[in-house]
């Protein structure tokens, strides 16, 4: 009788996840929720949800947008790991002895790799406000990105004030390179792309031949959910050690808090969940989604127009969209739907 009891139980718990999960595929074709390309959700390890909107597919490339910067962190990680740099904490003008703008200001001399981890290198750049100065559109324009960005102005000591800005992880990946002596697009492959079964994606490379480590990259959301689920896996992959779990506690655990009460629940205008603080690590965002009926923290990568990657420990969750919503809050809904129906699902 017991057991009866307990498989009907079960059968309930899951049906209500299935209707949950199925009220949200509606919204998003009956355009409640749009420009959703993508929604894919993974719990205990095990795919649970895979659609794809708007003729899009799972053989479909997509751009990650500055939610790679997530993934720069990883690789940044891995380079520590093997001992090719030896913590945060060292300066960035190591790495670049001969450049005469790192040689010249004090203030460059004194900026770390932590500082660019952070988002708090200095740089006279803002690419989160409408009205900040956008050092990303005048580097693309250039022809060595790394070398723009390390010339660029400072307007703050390293360290001290959070700007946003996509020349930070653009001068990781010249670190990497100097490190390993190899381009950032052979040490990826080499560490983390190959190791996960990723291998059909895009680079955006610089007129240098440098690969753009803060957005721009072109990824399967199939591999987006491997990325989220390593994070899930405290950095071990089918068994493999691919970055270490002292990395991932360190880059994950966000402590900044992003300026202007910052929330993406808010931004998502959600109706089930009360807006909360976000806060910035390595790289990586965390929040926490609290509802009515409990609290969950989660660590995700955000890309323009939608491109997310959540990871929920509390439910051993891990949620991929991708969007189209480029400069829009729109883009933010994702959150909307994460709260009034995935949690729900997947409790």
């Amino acid at each position: 009788m017991k057991r009866f009891l307990l498989l009907f139980l079960l059968w309930i718990v899951s049906h209500n996840a299935d209707a949950q999960l199925e009220e949200m595929t509606k919204a998003v074709n009956d355009g409640t929720y749009k420009g959703i390309h993508s929604i894919l959700i993974s719990k205990s390890g095990k795919t649970i949800y895979t659609h794809y909107f708007d003729g899009y597919n799972a053989d479909s490339l997509h751009d990650s947008r500055s939610s790679f910067k997530s993934v720069t962190s990883l690789l940044l990680g891995i380079a520590i790991d093997q001992g090719l740099i030896k913590n945060v904490d060292q300066p960035v003008s190591v790495f670049f002895p001969a450049d005469t703008a790192f040689a010249n200001d004090s203030r460059k001399r004194s900026m770390t790799i932590r500082d660019l981890l952070e988002m708090r290198s200095g740089f006279d750049c803002d690419e989160w406000t409408d009205d900040g100065k956008d050092c990303e559109s005048a580097m693309t324009q250039t022809r060595d990105w790394v070398k723009f960005s390390l010339a660029l102005p400072m307007k703050n000591e390293p360290g001290k004030v959070w700007n946003y800005t996509s020349c930070d992880p653009m001068i990781i990946s010249g670190v990497i390179r100097k490190a390993a002596g190899m381009s950032i697009m052979d040490f990826a492959a080499k560490y983390l792309f190959e190791p996960m079964g990723i291998a059909h994606y895009r680079w955006t490379v610089d007129p240098a031949g440098q690969g753009m480590t803060a957005g721009s990259f072109y990824i399967l959301p199939g591999d987006m959910l491997k990325i989220g689920q390593l994070i899930l896996n405290h950095g071990a992959w089918n068994g493999k050690r691919i970055v270490s779990e002292n990395w991932l506690k360190a880059s994950t655990t966000a402590t900044i808090p992003i300026p202007d009460n910052w929330s993406f629940i808010k931004f998502s205008r959600s109706k089930t969940a009360a807006p909360q603080q976000t806060y910035y690590g390595y790289y990586w965002y965390n929040e926490i989604i609290k509802r009515k009926d409990g609290e969950f923290p989660v660590i995700f990568a955000s890309g323009n127009g939608g491109q997310y990657i959540m990871v929920i420990k509390k439910l051993d969750l891990v949620v991929v969209f991708t969007q189209g919503n480029y400069e829009s809050w729109t883009a933010k809904r994702a959150f909307d739907i994460l709260s009034t129906f995935i949690i729900p699902a997947c409790r």
